[in-house]
């Protein structure tokens, strides 16, 4: 999907978020001199000189500075990229991590371990007692039956309202949503859904979701949710 998928999270760590770490991606780090640095909460922006010419990259949060040689790791190139936060949109722009000795203490793993951002950087988190009716009509679910049944489910539409648990917004020009309705157990990572939407929202918001099921979605880096809802509009 254009656009998808880093990280936040850059999105999106804990394999209790749904994302599973597939074989580590073989494209070769990106190498340049840092021109020009640009901070926002979860992530930073520079604008670097390469044997190939200049280009932006994003990586997550970590102490960067002008006239700097740094190396991205595991870099994936996206084109026509708006940042919400930055109000710009990239003709180019090339996600990764920060390798070497510049990576510093704080970075994650990779730019496609959303889970890693889900579970660490977050706005909030609400995963106390959930107990949410389900929505009604002929595509209503539930998180668990989203989750079990993948096979049925994929590429429909559904309806599933539950309480927002996690939130990330503006990463990789999406929000990024936890969703849970109190079904599903955390054992075996089925009470929890992953919503990719435009639309805004807060912890502890009780929404109703309509989008569309896709499974086994790689979001690079050697990262892939097995299952998550995008596409999707909410109501309150």
């Amino acid at each position: 999907m254009k656009q998808l998928l880093i990280i936040a999270a850059m999105c999106c760590a804990s394999v209790a978020w749904a994302a599973d770490k597939a074989p580590p991606s073989q494209t070769p780090p990106l190498k340049g001199v840092v021109l020009e640095v640009v901070e926002v909460d979860i992530y930073t922006y520079v604008r670097l000189k390469t044997a190939t010419g200049e280009t932006w990259a994003a990586v997550p949060k970590a102490p960067v500075t002008k006239g700097s040689e740094v190396t991205i790791e595991g870099p994936m190139t996206m084109d026509n990229f708006e940042s919400k936060t930055l109000k710009r949109k990239f003709d180019k722009i090339v996600f990764g991590t920060l390798g070497g000795k510049s990576a510093g203490a704080n970075s994650v793993s990779a730019p496609g371990d959303m889970a890693a951002l889900h579970a660490g950087v977050a706005k909030g988190a609400d995963t106390g007692d959930i107990k949410v009716t389900k929505a009604s009509g002929p595509n209503a679910r539930t998180v668990a039956e989203v989750i079990t049944k993948t096979g049925e489910l994929k590429d429909k539409p559904v309806v599933v309202r539950g309480k927002v648990v996690k939130y990330n917004a503006d990463i990789m020009g999406k929000n990024w949503i936890h969703l849970r309705d109190g079904t599903g157990s955390a054992a075996d990572k089925t009470n929890d859904v992953l919503v990719t939407t435009a639309d805004e929202a807060k912890v502890g918001d009780v929404v109703t979701v309509k989008g569309v099921v896709r499974t086994d979605r790689d979001l690079g880096s050697g990262y892939f949710y097995k299952v998550l809802v995008e596409e999707a509009k909410l109501q309150k």
